[in-house]
């Protein structure tokens, strides 16, 4: 599975479990520490953490575990590392206030209106 592909999953995952606001940035050209950020926000830091352990069982059932997990006990971001891609999912504050979709402004948005539903 290319790192795409992969991203492209995850945002359908997401979508999936109610998921706002994603976006998947390619960030390949402009920085080594991943090929994708894929950003989410969940309506409470439950929702939060379901978010994350469904991307967690979901994509460890095509075989893919994540590199790294951290923010589990924030109750407000969880990052998902799997080395091509990285996923960002925040509280509604959490986003406001760290603004990671500012700073990573400069990378590529990928389109994926085929896979997110309104």
């Amino acid at each position: 599975m290319t790192s795409l592909e992969l991203a492209k999953e995850t945002a359908k995952i997401l979508d999936v479990k109610k998921a706002m606001d994603l976006k998947v940035i390619g960030i390949k050209d402009i920085s080594v520490i991943a090929d994708y950020f894929i950003f989410s926000t969940g309506t409470s830091s439950t929702h939060v953490k379901s978010l994350a352990e469904e991307v967690e069982f979901q994509l460890k059932q095509l075989g893919v575990s994540p590199e790294h997990v951290d923010g589990y006990r924030s109750n407000s971001w969880v990052l998902l590392d799997y080395g091509n891609i990285m996923v960002h999912i925040f509280t509604a504050d959490a986003r406001e206030f760290y603004n990671l979709d500012r700073l990573w402004q400069d990378g590529e948005q990928v389109d994926i209106s085929d896979i997110v539903k309104d």
